[in-house]
């Protein structure tokens, strides 16, 4: 299984003693997705709703841990999957469903995740 949740990141460096032209960059983050079941597999419920990011200042914390440095803006970009994590994915969801206040998976996946599912093979 192989998964993972796409960020496009902007961050600035303010280096001591250098000055930086330029200080400000754009990136790409992966964060590869937990199996899940184990602990963190809810990143999706915790981050993101819609396809969007929930709460963008706990986000960028979240990656700037990650990066090392203090990040400026954060947007969702995907769930970058495939067949067998999506598969799995979707049994955790139904075997609790109750916890995500939800009709079905699909309601669950598009609550949070919106139509930002990308699966590759």
């Amino acid at each position: 299984m192989d998964a993972a949740y796409v960020f496009r990141v902007t961050f600035r460096i303010d280096p001591e003693g250098a000055r930086a032209d330029p200080d400000r960059f754009e990136t790409t983050v992966e964060v590869p997705a937990v199996e899940p079941g184990e602990e963190g597999w809810l990143l999706f419920r915790d981050r993101l709703w819609r396809g969007e990011v929930g709460d963008e200042p706990s986000v960028r914390r979240f990656l700037g841990e990650r990066l090392g440095v203090e990040v400026e803006r954060v947007a969702f970009r995907e769930l970058r999957t495939d067949r067998a994590y999506l598969d799995a994915l979707e049994a955790a969801i139904d075997a609790d469903r109750s916890r995500f206040n939800a009709e079905s998976v699909d309601e669950v996946l598009h609550k949070y995740l919106g139509s930002s599912i990308h699966v590759r093979d």
